[in-house]
């Protein structure tokens, strides 16, 4: 059985270009699109199969250039063997299509089953972000998602990605999605997108062919490393300063450290450029500008190193605010010194004016009324009726 290898990454994130090392007189690639190749091959050219999606053509391709004597097998890019057949389908109704696909695309897999031990087969494929936040394979539809977990055919699943305009392989699993690769196959967690050097790998780990010896894989560990650490729980990836290896698990300067480094490495500049005028203009009181900057050339600027971006945790100490407010210093009171507490009036009620008005009895039909004194009228409420009195405040 081949040892089969899923590259998936997004467009120009370097998976195409990853093929550029790799040595044409044993490698073949199928080219589902017929695009050219992003690089110019050093070696000659590749033997390439090209406009040609269907399946069993493919298969038979695949196993003629093994018995030719091919080592390394690309397909760049797989997932273009589902959507160019999906597109030429398009208008085409009922079930059976989807079947198709998913039979056409699980066969182009399941080939290496049917090919030598020593053979390495490389799948190149776009990759796509589900809703749960988790990166992916790209396919189309829900068959193969749902009943075929794509990347659990593969024992070596890397990601491409672009980090400070440099190209890596991702190579452990983020959390964030379906990379992964053997136990201590690597121990950096981004290395350069070579695929020739994962080739190597694959091979002195297996002990597959005329493999390389770990002596000379460990020195070409250390050139592709990339300087890159493994996000945390969250998906945040931190990337490492100058001098620091994320990959070594060195520990990460902080922004004050670099700062203080490169004001002690300005310090002794300037005390060297001090020394170098004074040798060279000597006691007198007045040196003229062209003898000074001359003499501060000789001195060799330092190399200052540029300040790592300030982690969330160095913000938030940062904006932290101190454990006290200065202003409440100037409101404390001495013990044993308290002042007696003001007397405090009850607030003054307004006074209610009670206002009444004049009342008189209801008198018979045709009778005129007769005025009745306000001290009558008080005292005889009960008598007759009268209007209520009205308190206002």
């Amino acid at each position: 059985m081949a040892q089969k290898t899923l590259v998936m990454g997004e467009s120009g994130t370097g998976k195409s270009t990853s093929m550029r090392n790799l040595d044409p007189a044993i490698t073949s690639i199928v080219n589902p699109v017929g695009k050219p190749l992003p690089f110019k091959s050093k070696n000659g050219k590749f033997t390439m199969l090209n406009n040609e999606t269907k399946s069993s053509n493919i298969v038979s391709w695949m196993k003629g250039q093994v018995k030719a004597g091919k080592k390394i097998l690309v397909v760049d890019d797989f997932q273009y063997l589902l959507s160019i057949p999906y597109m030429n389908r398009i208008h085409e109704g009922g079930w059976d299509k989807w079947n198709d696909f998913g039979d056409d695309y699980f066969r182009l897999i399941d080939v290496c089953a049917e090919l030598p031990a020593d053979v390495r087969v490389y799948y190149l494929s776009h990759c796509e972000t589900l809703d749960n936040g988790i990166t992916t394979i790209k396919l189309i539809g829900k068959l193969l998602r749902e009943k075929i977990t794509i990347e659990g055919l593969f024992t070596t699943v890397l990601r491409t990605s672009v980090i400070d305009q440099k190209y890596y392989f991702l190579t452990q699993n983020s959390g964030k999605d379906t990379v992964k690769s053997p136990m201590g196959m690597f121990e950096a967690y981004a290395v350069e997108n070579d695929l020739a050097y994962i080739d190597d790998k694959i091979c002195n780990y297996y002990e597959i062919g005329a493999f390389k010896s770990d002596e000379e894989m460990a020195a070409r560990d250390q050139e592709v490393a990339g300087d890159v650490q493994k996000p945390d729980s969250k998906g945040r990836r931190a990337r490492g300063t100058a001098g620091t290896s994320g990959s070594t698990g060195s520990t990460r300067k902080t922004r004050a450290q670099v700062e203080a480094e490169n004001n002690e490495k300005i310090g002794q500049y300037m005390e060297q450029v001090d020394k170098a005028v004074t040798e060279a203009c000597g006691d007198r009181e007045e040196i003229p500008f062209e003898e000074a900057a001359a003499a501060a050339d000789t001195v060799p600027k330092p190399n200052l190193e540029k300040p790592p971006r300030r982690t969330r945790r160095e913000r938030q100490e940062q904006t932290a605010e101190p454990a006290g407010n200065p202003s409440d210093k100037f409101m404390d009171i001495p013990d044993g010194q308290d002042e007696e507490a003001l007397p405090m009036n009850p607030p003054e009620q307004p006074e209610q004016n009670t206002r009444q008005r004049r009342s008189r009895e209801i008198q018979p039909t045709g009778e005129a009324p007769t005025e009745t004194p306000p001290q009558e009228a008080a005292a005889g409420e009960t008598a007759g009726r009268s209007r209520r009195t009205r308190r206002t405040r």
